[in-house]
């Protein structure tokens, strides 16, 4: 025995030293392709990026572009005007992690320039009067939905969006009326998913019961989905909160609710229940991305190293690594990948032989770069030295029951983290699922699932 135990430890040790060595070879020339292609798309970006593609057209009269938008005169020419006033970008900004260059540099030459003359100034240009045909319409007849941005597909799944009201989230509701309903569900899906996360799974095998006493309302998030991917968005945790408050909350008189969140869900959900303490009625959370920030640790750094290691095994750290640290090879997969989503599904059907599931995919592709990047950057990591006192008001001013799941299997976000909730909130009550990861915490036991849920919902206690 003693043998096989001093063999084992041989054995783990070599792998790790294998993992170390092979991660730093990789990266070291994924660092070096990263640098290249932030080269080649410096040089694309000039000719271009989507400074003449509109998101939507609303009228023959203006559109809304990456930098602003553009409002198209009579005499055939244009300037551009911030979305927001000076001030409230700034606030936006100071929200994030990760801001692009260009809306920073542009912000700051607003800004020195009000300080100087103690008035905004809109910067002016004259664009070809062809273009500005084009954009009003008059060529090529109406545009009635979005021109697809790099990373976009033009298929109707990934521009159904634009056919539905642009200033509310998607949202998939089931249940009785608002007279009838005796509480309310909110849903929230992880990262690089959609709605369909729940509503082909939770949805269908709860009782009827629960659909006769609970009008369910799951969501896709700001920049995936069904929902609008703003160009112009940072998609900040404060961004995703109003979205969701607009889309559900207000239109649908939502007072008190319980909440059931995944992965990068439970971060909303913990600063939705921070926001309205008094509202929650139960918070279920699934692998929530928690790492205690060590003391004179800088919280983001330490975040993206937690979720993203660098290391090439195993495979999901290695795609969250390459998510997480290299923007322009993820950009590039993303113009490969998601922009060309109907033939990779073709494919991974073709492959599989449809035991792939359609609705995990859809929920994958349906996404642009910029939209992920910035909510993986902006809450996932921005977000983690605010995950501290989230919990610490959840445990001394809430009084809704809290309950934490976690496949022990799960790769991306350790089961640590789940105690970790626990250490914080002590009437966290967290159940580990054997043999199960980050999806198939759901997907596979949504039976089970469903009924563990039904039975929260029962018996948690009215909030405040």
């Amino acid at each position: 025995m003693d043998a096989m135990g001093k063999t084992r430890s041989v054995l783990t040790l070599t792998g790790r030293f294998i993992n170390e060595a092979v991660s730093f070879f990789v990266f070291s020339i994924l660092d070096l392709v990263d640098f290249f292609l932030c080269f080649l798309y410096k040089v694309a970006d000039l000719f271009f990026e989507a400074e003449w593609k509109p998101c939507y057209c609303s009228s023959s009269k203006e559109a809304i572009t990456n930098s602003g938008k553009i409002l198209l005169s009579e005499q055939g020419e244009s300037k551009i005007v911030c979305l927001s006033s000076t001030k409230l970008q700034l606030e936006e900004i100071s929200d994030t992690l990760y801001t692009r260059p260009s809306l920073l540099s542009e912000v700051s030459k607003m800004t020195t320039r009000e300080n100087k003359r103690g008035s905004a100034v809109r910067s002016k240009f004259t664009v070809n009067s062809t273009i500005v045909e084009m954009l009003q319409g008059k060529i090529g007849g109406q545009i009635c939905h979005p021109i697809p941005r790099w990373s976009d597909c033009d298929c109707k799944f990934c521009t159904s969006w634009t056919s539905s009201c642009k200033e509310s989230l998607y949202v998939k509701a089931e249940g009785p009326k608002d007279h009838d309903a005796r509480e309310d569900v909110l849903f929230i899906h992880g990262f690089i998913s959609s709605s369909a996360f729940w509503t082909e799974t939770v949805f269908p095998n709860l009782s009827s019961a629960a659909k006769s006493n609970f009008r369910l309302f799951a969501i896709d998030l700001l920049g995936f989905g069904r929902s609008p991917k703003p160009a112009d968005s940072m998609y900040t945790l404060r961004e995703h909160l109003e979205m969701i408050e607009q889309s559900v909350l207000e239109p649908h008189k939502v007072k008190s609710f319980h909440i059931v969140a995944h992965s990068l869900g439970c971060i909303l959900a913990l600063a939705l229940a921070v926001k309205h303490p008094n509202s929650i009625k139960s918070l279920t959370l699934l692998a929530p991305p928690y790492f205690p920030i060590p003391k004179g640790a800088q919280a983001t750094q330490h975040m993206m190293r937690m979720v993203a290691p660098r290391r090439v095994w195993p495979v999901i750290a290695f795609g969250a690594s390459i998510a997480c640290w290299y923007e322009h090879i993820s950009r590039t997969v993303c113009l490969l990948i998601c922009k060309n989503h109907r033939f990779v599904e073709f494919v991974a059907k073709l492959v599989t032989r449809n035991r792939m599931r359609t609705f995990l995919l859809e929920g994958f592709f349906c996404h642009t770069h910029n939209a992920a990047w910035h909510t993986l950057h902006n809450v996932i990591c921005g977000t983690a030295g605010k995950m501290d006192a989230y919990l610490d008001t959840v445990r001394d001013n809430l009084k809704c029951n809290v309950n934490v799941f976690h496949g022990r299997d799960d790769e991306l976000i350790p089961v640590e983290c789940s105690y970790n909730v626990q250490s914080r909130v002590p009437r966290a009550r967290v159940k580990v699922i054997e043999k199960k990861d980050h999806i198939t915490i759901v997907v596979g036991r949504q039976k089970a699932f469903a009924r563990e849920l039904e039975a929260i919902w029962n018996n948690s206690s009215p909030s405040g």
